[in-house]
């Protein structure tokens, strides 16, 4: 039932919905949307999470560290790497045994993780990564810090303040766009006020959280952490987890509300409350595992209750967040895959890790990004979540291989790229291009149909917004087409470009605007596809081409018209008068008679010319009148009918063909059949004309009749105005023509 009813709604210019809502936003006055204090309010929100981040870096630039880089060896252990202090400069590339400080000794011969608790899958390492930050955190607090290496070197080194240099680029790196996400997260909540942009707002805020958080943490140096975060555990996880909630209940209300998203939102909230509680209370066994898998059970619940929605109403935006969904949650699946197997060989691995868990970060915060600004996003926004979601499978790979066949570091690294430039090149499609759509016309087939709407709309300017949506139709194959009446200034995207509004222009003539009328297209692509800001531009230039090619006509039949007027002008003025003093000065009546016909024929040359167009009902008031005159001074009875359904307006051929006809059948009734009554009688319907001329005169044997310049005259210009013509003998007496023209109108 749901697909007859969309089947129905797509076959018809009616709407499911109603035109008023598209009416308000259409008169709603733009321009003062951002003005007053949103905008005021976005730059004080702009400010305080520029000072929040700088006061972030300056307490993490107080937080003392020794001023040394190290990379993990074979078995875990710290191997230096480089150092900016004179005195370890010298021992780079010696491993680190022991670090002591007064009481604290810190016994490192069997190595020691320095990555986040939050993604370490193993309990027991877990444990032990807390252990060892706690002894990190002793160590620094009892003052100067002695290094022993492996070849019985001692160095004794006084932490100093970690500085801007020691935060290290990833944090860096991170830092710009979880600014970005935030900022993105209050111009959506400013820009419209309600329950959904809250959420995303919340979302952006823990993701902005968790970048920060991963960026600090990425660095390799001996530093001490926080005590409060010393388990980082619960408080990311719970930020994941938030994210997750806030998600699936965002999309039981948008793009529309499904039934049941109460009891869904309280549902996923309730879950989550109840699992933070938990992991803060009690020591939960496998936490990773329950963590993760009720996050990949939270992105489930999101994709069903968005196929939910786009079955209830077939809306875009909702099948472009399913395909977001599946990507994240596919690279989740991927990078968790790949934590798991660097478990096995934690020491080889825990680098790649770090970079996996970074780059799927950085992805999932560019679909966020990208969301709020699907329809009005740049190539290069676009592109940018693509990259990251390619580094996030490239990375991951790369642990896979590494942690699994312990490849070498450049092997996998090549072989990892190399897939993942596959997957790139296949999901391509399925991301962006089924997401934009491609263009149902092609370029030549738009023009084609460009230039047929514009003769048409020359022809009948009221039918201008009725030939400009079948354009549209066949462009973007809208599941719906609504007609608002309200002016836009230009196309553009609604909402979350599940809309585009066209406005329907004036034809090109002064004067001729017309009523004010806008067409809004609703679901592109038969709900498969989101409305651009490319799509807005074509339908611009669309719009704008046909009111030139419509002018361009105007001006093309305004510049005949006048060159028709000026040569009947001339003919008037010139070869009419020469003939009328001919036909004045003439001694032989013959003559004087074949001037007059001459004469005749140069008024309907010259009517003709000077007028392009003629109403059918004031030709026919025309032809009877003329017809009447010239029967009445040759002593013939006319017995005249013209029925019509329509009153079209004949053009220059036309009329002057039928006008022509006419008066050659008449003239051969008067001269020729020696007729005492004439019966003409036409019919106009549904476009077809049917014209019969009967005398009651001599002839006889139309058949073997030889056709001269006058029946063949009569036969040609029928030919041109696309009909056939019979001649036959009367019932009675005399000869009966008749004249078939099926579509007349069709052939103005």
């Amino acid at each position: 039932m749901a697909h007859s009813a969309r089947g129905r709604a797509a076959s018809s210019d009616d709407s499911l919905f109603e035109a008023s809502s598209f009416e308000r936003v259409l008169s709603a006055r733009r321009p003062s949307r951002w003005m007053g204090w949103r905008r005021r309010l976005l730059v004080a929100v702009a400010l305080a999470g520029c000072l929040g981040l700088f006061l972030l870096v300056r307490l993490l630039t107080h937080t003392p560290l020794i001023d040394a880089q190290w990379q993990p060896g074979p078995r875990g252990q710290l191997i230096l790497k480089s150092s900016s202090d004179p005195a370890l400069s010298a021992y780079t590339g010696l491993t680190l045994l022991v670090a002591s400080a007064g009481d604290t000794v810190l016994d490192l011969r069997g190595g020691l993780r320095l990555g986040a608790p939050r993604w370490t899958v193993d309990d027991t390492e877990r444990r032990i990564q807390v252990q060892a930050r706690n002894s990190v955190n002793r160590l620094f607090a009892s003052g100067p810090v002695s290094l022993r290496f492996d070849d019985g070197s001692v160095v004794v080194v006084t932490p100093k303040a970690r500085g801007f240099g020691g935060l290290g680029a990833a944090f860096w790196l991170l830092a710009a766009p979880a600014l970005m996400l935030f900022l993105v997260g209050a111009v959506v909540v400013l820009a419209k006020p309600m329950k959904v942009n809250y959420l995303f707002a919340l979302m952006a805020g823990c993701q902005s959280i968790s970048l920060l958080w991963i960026g600090f943490d990425s660095g390799a140096s001996l530093a001490p952490v926080v005590p409060l975060f010393v388990d980082d555990t619960p408080w990311r996880l719970g930020l994941d987890l938030v994210t997750s909630a806030a998600a699936v209940h965002g999309f039981s209300m948008y793009p529309r509300r499904i039934r049941g998203s109460g009891a869904i939102g309280m549902a996923v909230w309730g879950t989550v409350a109840v699992a933070l509680l938990v992991i803060s209370q009690v020591e939960v066994p496998g936490l990773w595992w329950w963590g993760q898998g009720l996050i990949l059970l939270l992105g489930l619940i999101a994709v069903w209750v968005l196929t939910l929605s786009y079955r209830e109403e077939p809306n875009p935006f909702a099948a472009v967040m399913r395909r977001f969904a599946v990507a994240a949650l596919g690279t989740m699946v991927v990078v968790d895959s790949a934590l798991v197997a660097a478990d096995w060989q934690p020491a080889m691995a825990q680098g790649v890790a770090a970079s996996a868990v970074l780059v799927w970060s950085l992805f999932l915060a560019s679909l966020m990004v990208l969301v709020p600004f699907l329809s009005k996003a740049r190539q290069l926004l676009r592109e940018f979540a693509m990259l990251a979601g390619l580094s996030t499978l490239a990375t991951s790979l790369d642990l896979l291989f590494i942690s699994l066949f312990s490849l070498e570091q450049f092997a996998s690294l090549t072989l990892a790229v190399f897939i993942a430039l596959a997957a790139y090149a296949g999901a391509r499609q399925w991301m962006l291009d089924q997401m934009l759509g491609s263009r149902v016309l092609t370029t030549e087939r738009t023009f084609e149909q460009l230039y047929r709407i514009a003769r048409e709309v020359q022809k009948q300017p009221e039918r201008r917004a009725v030939l400009l949506s079948q354009l549209l139709r066949e462009l973007f194959e809208p599941l719906e087409l609504l007609h608002v009446p309200h002016a836009a200034p230009r196309a553009r995207v609604l909402a979350d470009g599940s809309a585009l509004v066209v406005p329907v222009r004036g034809g090109g003539a002064p004067g001729d605007e017309g009523e004010p009328l806008s067409l809004v297209l609703r679901f592109a692509r038969r709900g498969r596809r989101i409305f651009t800001r490319e799509d807005a531009r074509l339908t611009d230039r669309i719009v704008e081409q046909l009111r030139r090619a419509v002018a361009y006509d105007r001006a093309v039949e305004r510049g005949r018209t006048e060159e028709r007027m000026r040569l009947a002008q001339d003919l008037h003025d010139d070869i009419g008068a020469r003939l009328l003093t001919l036909m004045y000065k003439s001694q032989d009546p013959e003559i004087e008679d074949y001037l007059r016909h001459t004469l005749q024929d140069l008024k309907t040359l010259t009517r003709g010319l000077a007028a392009s167009n003629h109403r059918l009902s004031h030709s026919i008031a025309e032809w009877k009148s003329d017809i009447q005159q010239r029967l009445t001074a040759a002593h013939i009875e006319l017995a005249w009918s013209f029925v019509f359904d329509e009153d079209p307006e004949l053009s220059v051929v036309q009329w002057s063909g039928l006008t022509r006809v006419l008066r050659e059948l008449v003239s051969n009734a008067i001269y020729h059949a020696r007729a005492n009554r004439l019966e003409i009688r036409a019919s106009l319907e549904g476009g077809k004309l049917h014209l019969v001329v009967a005398d009651d005169g001599i002839g006889r044997d139309p058949g073997a009749w030889s056709h001269g310049l006058g029946l063949g005259g009569v036969r040609k210009r029928v030919k041109q105005l696309g009909g056939q013509v019979a001649w036959r003998e009367n019932d009675g007496q005399g000869i009966v023509c008749e004249v078939s023209i099926p579509d007349l109108l069709r052939r103005g």
